[in-house]
């Protein structure tokens, strides 16, 4: 299945089904109002949201009309909690060689994961207001997962069967802020703006072969300015959505609705480029000795997708401009 959020009165949107190709869509409302609504009754809704996406995609259910990416929010507009990890290593240890830090004694057995704002999601279409420019506006191409109720303590092969919706994400970082909330201990705040989501969330199953191992087989497409930036592969990551979800987990129930992150994505090869500019950056200076590629400015444009081998996209496509803020 294929969900999008329609925009309306409610702040959690109006539910869609959207057909396998993207280019239709039903209102489910009248079988769950929203997704947040849908993913706390998963096991009693899901059955007949099946049938209705089985309809859809073969042109049975009479009352459809064309997909408006433009027409939605982020899939899950708000949530109860948003946890994003850092589990492609490649990125964190080129972050170490760049800046000479000593590197975390168990970066490579316990994943790095902070907390971040869920209470004002972004669109896939939506403008990214922003108060200044000399805050090192970054983009950070990401996978991430939506859950069902998670209990306390579960194990990574119990927390990866209550993935329910896998996702594509931005996640928006303000660079120049990150260090000092970073030496404070108190984890980020200023530094991460709202995120924002491609504007489909899809069951596991959308995917098929590439969802593989707790891990998304796509490649993140990158345009900055139209301008080709990278092309990473979601299969690099070293720790699977479930061990991210049972690290979360360790001491807490996770409610439904939970959305985890992979962190930017990122891969060995150079020839992949990069999800973030702040990666392209620390190449730079690795390989050149002082970083060239500026953080963006107002009226820059970021493009990013998941993208298969047959060229399908099936979280549809991120694709943002930064401005002003007010």
């Amino acid at each position: 299945m294929k969900f999008a959020s329609l925009r309306c009165e409610d702040p959690d949107g109006r539910l869609l089904l959207v057909s396998r190709d993207a280019t239709r869509a039903l209102d489910a409302s009248m079988v769950v109002p929203n997704l947040l609504t849908a993913l706390q009754r998963w096991d009693d809704v899901a059955p007949t949201l099946q049938g209705l996406s089985d309809r859809l995609n073969d042109g049975s259910y009479p009352a459809t009309f064309a997909f408006d990416a433009h027409a939605c929010g982020a899939p899950l507009p708000r949530s109860y909690q948003w946890c994003d990890a850092s589990a492609f290593l490649q990125h964190g240890r080129l972050m170490e060689q760049a800046f000479n830090t000593p590197p975390i004694a168990d970066f490579d057995t316990v994943p790095v994961m902070y907390q971040g704002a869920s209470d004002d999601f972004l669109g896939a279409r939506d403008t990214v207001p922003l108060p200044d420019e000399s805050l090192g506006i970054d983009f950070e191409g990401e996978f991430g997962v939506v859950l069902a109720g998670v209990p306390m303590g579960a194990s990574p092969v119990a927390a990866q069967e209550r993935i329910r919706l896998l996702v594509q994400i931005n996640d928006w970082s303000l660079r120049a802020l990150g260090p000092r909330e970073m030496k404070s201990g108190f984890g980020f705040l200023q530094a991460k703006p709202s995120t924002s989501f491609a504007p489909l969330a899809i069951t596991p199953d959308e995917l098929g072969d590439n969802w593989r191992d707790g891990r998304v087989q796509l490649n993140l497409e990158v345009h900055l300015n139209d301008v080709p930036f990278g092309r990473p592969h979601g299969g690099e990551m070293n720790f699977s959505f479930g061990q991210l979800i049972a690290h979360a987990a360790r001491t807490r129930k996770l409610s439904a609705g939970t959305v985890i992150g992979s962190g930017t994505v990122s891969n060995q090869s150079r020839e992949a480029g990069s999800a973030c500019i702040s990666e392209r950056r620390v190449i730079e200076i690795i390989e050149r000795g002082e970083p060239r590629t500026p953080f963006m400015r107002f009226g820059d444009q970021v493009r990013m997708a998941a993208t298969d081998d047959q060229g399908r996209r099936p979280f549809g496509v991120i694709d943002q401009r930064v401005v002003r803020a007010g």
